[in-house]
Order: C-alpha cells, then structure tokens, then sequence
C-alpha cells in the first residue's frame, strides 16, 4: 500500500479491506463516554493518531463517528490526503446511559453493587438507561455491511470507538457479546478485517485481552 494519488489506490485484488481505527485519549481523562458526551481529542490524542498512521496515506475511502473525538481527526487526514469523507451516525458509541461523563471510580464507589454485577455480567447489567448490547451490535453490524456493500474492492478507514470495534470483531469471529466485550481496544490502535467474494477473508486485531 503505497502513498495516495490524487485520493486513490489502486487495489489489484478483489479485497475490499475495512480498518477500523479507534480515536485517540480525549479531553478529561478516562471515564465513561459513550454517545452522550461529545469530548474532543486532547492534546495526546491528536498526537496518538497522527502517530498511528504516519506519513502514509493506506486508504482511499475514510469514514466516521460523528462524534468530534472521531470526526475532527477523520476531516483532518481526509484533507491532507484529498480523500472523500463520510460520517455515518450509526457508529457513533453505545449509550452509557446515566454512567455517561462519570469515572470508573465514581461509580464504583456510589453504585459499588451495581457496577460489581456490570463487571460480573455486562451484557444482563447495563447503566441506567444504557443501551443494551445485542442492538447495539446490530446497529452496528448493519452499518459495517452497508459500507462494505458500498465500496467493494476499496480500502476503507472506519475512525470509531472501542464499543463499535468490539461489535464487529465479535460478528466477525462469531463470537457471542459476553466474550467479544472483554476486548481491550486501546487509544489510536487499528484492526483489520479483509473481505474477498466468500466473505471475510482474514481479521488482524490490534488489541489485548482483559483478563
């Protein structure tokens, strides 16, 4: 994969490859964000996504959240390589519902049962009002399928979040939201899913496993 071209690549295969990129640290520290807030890239955040993909453009079709911590990082590479962007709203995070905005030690020390029994269990546990794990995988998995559907043969970069990375991985490998959510996706990293006329080809995780 070679640098951008007037904001193409030639793919001589018929592989459409999806990367799907996670944003970088935002503003205000770890703590629970999901759709409801809307931090942005803090100054390490940038420089953890501009370190990630270099000088190099991979891609020749970005896509993004439309939230900022994803699409203000998203508009800047689309710009300095001439390629096309588009925001898809449906991956935008899943909702934390009253955990949104709050730290881990925050909840653990004011709602000590709840988050234990989230922890133990948190596809039957969500936050108050969070949204629950099977819709929101099939909001997402339907907003991967409609992509790949719009871009066969392409290389496309998805900037998004760890909850829609792990919603993906988790189609991709069959594997059920119990397993798939104790991937740890960390800030600015990159997996990759290939996609040949059978289906998908091979999968390349950037990511560790929370033990």
């Amino acid at each position: 994969m070679g640098r951008c071209a007037r904001g193409s690549i030639v793919n001589e295969t018929d592989e459409t490859v999806v990367d799907f990129m996670r944003h970088g640290e935002p503003v205000g520290g770890r703590r629970y964000r999901g759709h409801g807030i809307d931090d942005p890239l803090s100054p390490l955040g940038w420089e953890q996504m501009r370190g990630a993909v270099g000088e190099h453009c991979q891609w020749d079709q970005i896509i993004s959240s439309p939230l900022r911590r994803c699409r203000l990082f998203a508009a800047e590479l689309a710009a300095r390589h001439a390629l096309p962007l588009a925001v898809d709203s449906e991956f935008r995070e899943i909702g934390m519902g009253g955990w949104e905005g709050r730290s881990h030690q925050e909840i653990r020390t004011f709602e000590s049962e709840r988050f234990a029994a989230f922890k133990r269990d948190p596809v039957a546990v969500r936050p108050p009002g969070g949204e629950s794990l099977e819709p929101f995988q099939r909001r997402i998995v339907a907003a991967y399928e409609r992509q790949v559907a719009a871009y066969p043969g392409r290389r496309l970069l998805i900037v998004c979040h760890a909850g829609v990375i792990r919603a993906v991985l988790g189609h991709a490998l069959g594997a059920r939201p119990e397993r798939w959510y104790r991937l740890q996706i960390g800030h600015a990293t990159i997996s990759r899913i290939r996609v040949d006329r059978f289906g998908i080809s091979s999968i390349a995780i950037q990511a560790s496993i929370v033990d």
